[in-house]
């Protein structure tokens, strides 16, 4: 839900997106998903594209790290350019996560530390969910590098689709992804 609504142009819709991925500590991926890995699928240069031969753990342990690192990267370039520092209330990678703090900071509070067992653990399913669902949409699949040294426009072909109907309603048309 927060991949949906994160592609959204409501401001509210992309709240909602900040919010659904804070519950998980993954804010990051609202920045990351659309303004990196929109823009480098299936190249080299995402984290979020699996690549040939590579298994889902290593994938996992490239990704995961290596889209904090990217969005941090794309935040902190925005934020320069309107002369505003990373460490604004601005940075949309922040926002998300003082909503978690609060949420786990308020968990916490009210049903005491047996909350250290259950929120690591449905962080870490979140965390999977987002990241098996970027190994699957695009293994393997490479765009072309031009000769000028820019990569080939992105074709339906650099993602893996379903047309299942009933995964397609239950994960929100997230099996049609080059659709998005």
């Amino acid at each position: 839900t927060g991949h949906e609504l994160g592609h959204k142009k409501e401001a509210f819709d992309r709240w909602m997106a900040k919010l659904v991925l804070a519950v998980v500590g993954y804010g990051h991926f609202f920045i990351e998903h659309n303004k990196g890995h929109h823009r480098d699928v299936a190249t080299p240069d995402d984290p979020a594209t699996s690549r040939m031969g590579e298994n889902i753990y290593s994938f996992a342990t490239r990704e995961i790290p290596g889209a904090f690192k990217r969005a941090w990267e794309l935040e902190e370039v925005r934020l320069e350019r309107s002369g505003k520092s990373v460490w604004s209330l601005d940075n949309e990678i922040l926002q998300p996560l003082i909503i978690t703090v609060a949420l786990y900071s308020a968990l916490l509070s009210f049903f005491g530390p047996i909350m250290l067992i259950f929120l690591p653990i449905q962080m870490a399913f979140g965390w999977w969910q987002l990241t098996s669902a970027n190994y699957i949409e695009h293994y393997g699949l490479l765009r072309e590098k031009l000769p000028n040294g820019k990569y080939e426009h992105q074709k339906p072909y650099h993602s893996w689709n379903s047309n299942h109907i009933m995964s397609n309603l239950i994960l929100f048309h997230l099996q049609r992804h080059s659709d998005h």
